[in-house]
């Protein structure tokens, strides 16, 4: 049989991973398997080829005509599977593949422009499958295979047509290539581009919506950041073309939503609510993997672990104790594009190994001159839309804009410089929930910029952000204000503002109640900014957040919701107040149990700080209470031994006051208090 496995990976463009089939192949099984992969070559007559569409063509042909000999090869007779021929065929089958793959680049609705930019590549490539298959033929044994002299002539024919054949770059692509160079010229100069020369590039390539130009600017974006890319400079100048495109030439924004922005779909969402998240998580480490392998076994653990498991000199299936025949690693991308949807629906962060941080490489720099002036002339573009622009225009540039702040940080700071903020404090009143909710997200994502967050509030940003806090049209607007707020508690000066307005900790505590898991995450982490001001600590505890949080506790079933509670908790409880209010509201019985089955290790590490902390503020209430708990001490050491440092000193003084305290009992010397000043030196 034939190994192929290359369709099971996501392969780069203009990349080849063919096979060679296996040399115990049996001739009936090759002459079948190429006949079969011709003809889906062939199939390839009814695409489109917006570039390279004449060499494509007639390298169809050239198919088609050796399909014509292999047909005519007497099937199944083993007489004529002597190596020679066997090696000749072979080598067809690999060409074959290759010919797929090119094919099947050229042909792909989301890669015209750079198939247009790499044409040079593409018919070089082409030229040397089609002497490839030229030099295959040639030693191809004809006369040991009783083939008809029809048969002969037609490999003939082939043979000086793969020789003779000029595969060059079309004259009209290449016209295109110039107009779209002198473009990217333009755009390096920070002039701005002629809208009729966008469009006839546009036009030559067929991308004539919204939806098009955006699955160009997606394709760009995932070669920018794929492994072992080294057009990094052209890339980005295409993308940054593509970009300013897609901000100004289309007035439609055709089969787009509020769920597109994020890349996904409403149906989707609802599929990834009701995975299993056990299903993500790595049983080395019963962490959520961020990159899922699979090894020989057939189960899958998360890279970084079992890499450490085999290199600490183990040779077996952690899960299963089997021994491996084989310690190679194979990429599970079907299950981390689903674990990375999962987090992006319940708004779980996913951190990406193996590949640049998106983040840290925009923060500078874009990766090309061309594409940050095109960000440059695009963001004064959209902020003229938001400032004069008719209402459909305005609606359509705050997505766009929303689209742009996504992960840039580059991206955030020219629209900043660009004055986007104040018109987009302006459209969170709007009355149309689409741009009210648009607005709101782009501004939490503007203030994550440095510059932004005095910029939000000197233009009266707080009180815009609470009216959508407490009463925006949808949910996801409301969750936007509180983690905008959220970015602004970082300033010690807003902490103290947001704090002292009446009504944003009570509008926090109603979206904490009330609102979807990810408002309640938003709702969670802008209280822990909070906290980070003492004087707002009575704040939230007169506005019932302990009782409140505690009974959320019981219903939680994602982690990260119970880790940020356990945070806040956490938090309240290194003041005598907090803890008190943490005690009265019947948190231990929930933490103790938090800390016994959770599998997060953060939310653990939360359970011993808050555990300490209630026994240094309540001790005569929380110790004997811990003592008697059987199921407290495994955790805790197993915490001892791989939490760290901060992690492991907390749990390591938590055990020494359990042990004292037994101590003291059995020799009947048990104090009725507990000296706070013993153990001040953990913190």
């Amino acid at each position: 049989m034939i190994n192929d496995k290359s369709n099971e990976f996501i392969r780069r463009i203009l990349n080849f991973p063919a096979i060679r089939p296996s040399e115990t192949i049996c001739f009936s099984s090759l002459v079948t398997s190429l006949i079969q992969l011709g003809q889906k070559i062939c199939e390839y007559k009814s695409r489109t080829f917006f570039t390279n569409n004449k060499n494509c063509r007639n390298s169809i042909r050239l198919i088609e005509d050796i399909l014509v000999v292999v047909k005519e090869i007497p099937n199944g007779v083993s007489r004529f599977a002597n190596s020679s021929i066997l090696s000749s065929l072979s080598e067809i089958h690999f060409i074959f593949q290759k010919y797929q793959f090119l094919l099947e680049d050229c042909s792909r609705e989301d890669a015209r422009i750079w198939m247009l930019a790499k044409s040079e590549d593409v018919s070089c490539q082409i030229q040397m499958l089609a002497r490839a298959v030229a030099v295959a033929l040639d030693v191809l044994p004809l006369e040991e295979m009783d083939v008809s002299v029809e048969v002969k002539e037609v490999v003939e024919f082939v043979r000086n047509q793969a020789v003779k054949l000029k595969f060059e770059v079309e004259m009209d692509d290449r016209r295109m290539q110039m107009n779209v160079l002198k473009i990217l010229d333009q755009l390096e100069d920070g002039i701005i581009p002629e809208s009729s020369d966008l469009k006839r590039v546009l036009d030559y390539l067929g991308i004539k919506c919204w939806s098009a130009c955006n699955k160009e600017v997606k394709f760009l974006d995932n070669e920018i950041f794929s492994e072992g890319n080294t057009d990094m400079g052209l890339l980005s100048s295409l993308m940054g073309f593509m970009i300013y495109c897609r901000g100004t030439l289309f007035e439609v924004l055709d089969n787009v939503s509020s769920t597109q922005i994020n890349g996904g779909s409403s149906n989707a969402d609802q599929v990834i609510r009701f995975l299993n998240l056990d299903d993500f998580r790595c049983p080395i480490t019963l962490e959520i993997m961020s990159d899922p392998v699979t090894i020989a076994s057939g189960h899958t653990y998360d890279r970084s672990s079992i890499l450490k498991w085999f290199r600490a000199g183990n040779s077996t299936c952690p899960k299963t104790g089997e021994r491996l025949t084989s310690i190679d690693l194979v990429p599970n991308l079907a299950l981390k594009f689903l674990i990375k949807q999962y987090c992006y629906v319940n708004g779980i962060p996913f951190v990406e190994t193996g590949r640049r941080n998106r983040d840290t490489v925009k923060s500078v720099a874009t990766g090309s001159v061309a594409n940050e002036q095109a960000m440059k002339l695009l963001a004064s573009f959209l902020v003229g839309r938001l400032v004069a622009g008719t209402m459909e225009q305005q609606n359509n540039a705050v997505f766009e804009i929303h689209l742009l702040t996504k992960t840039s940080i580059f991206n955030r700071s020219c629209l900043v410089e660009a004055g986007a903020i104040s018109p987009l404090l302006n459209l969170v009143t709007s009355r149309d929930s689409s741009c009210q909710e648009n607005a709101m997200a782009t501004l939490l994502n503007l203030s994550k910029n440095s510059n932004s967050k005095s910029i939000i509030v000197g233009n009266g940003g707080l009180f815009a952000i609470l009216d959508v806090l407490k009463g925006g049209l949808k949910m996801e607007a409301r969750q936007h204000a509180a983690g905008t707020l959220f970015y602004l508690t970082s300033v010690e000066e807003y902490r103290k503002m947001i704090g002292e307005n009446p009504e944003i900790i009570p509008s926090l505590l109603e979206l904490l109640r009330n609102g979807t898991d990810w408002g309640k995450k938003n709702a969670l982490v802008t209280i822990f900014g909070l906290l980070r001001r003492p004087e707002n600590h009575w704040r939230v505890i007169a506005a019932g957040l302990v009782l409140l949080v505690v009974n959320l506790l019981k219903s939680f079933k994602r982690e990260d919701l119970i880790t940020d509670s356990l945070a806040v908790l956490s938090t309240l409880s290194e003041r005598l107040d907090g803890a008190m209010a943490v005690l009265y509201a019947g948190a231990l019985p929930i933490i103790v149990n938090v800390l016994s089955s959770c599998n997060s290790r953060a939310a653990k590490e939360y359970c011993v700080s808050l555990l300490l902390a209630l026994c240094i503020n309540g001790g005569a209430d929380v110790v004997p209470v811990l003592v008697k708990n059987s199921s407290l001490m495994g955790p805790l050491y197993s915490l001892l031994a791989e939490g760290n440092s901060k992690a492991s000193k907390k749990a390591s003084t938590l055990i020494r006051i359990l042990h004292e305290y037994n101590e003291k009992t059995y020799s009947g010397l048990v104090s009725p208090v507990f000296i706070e000043d013993q153990f001040i030196n953990v913190w």
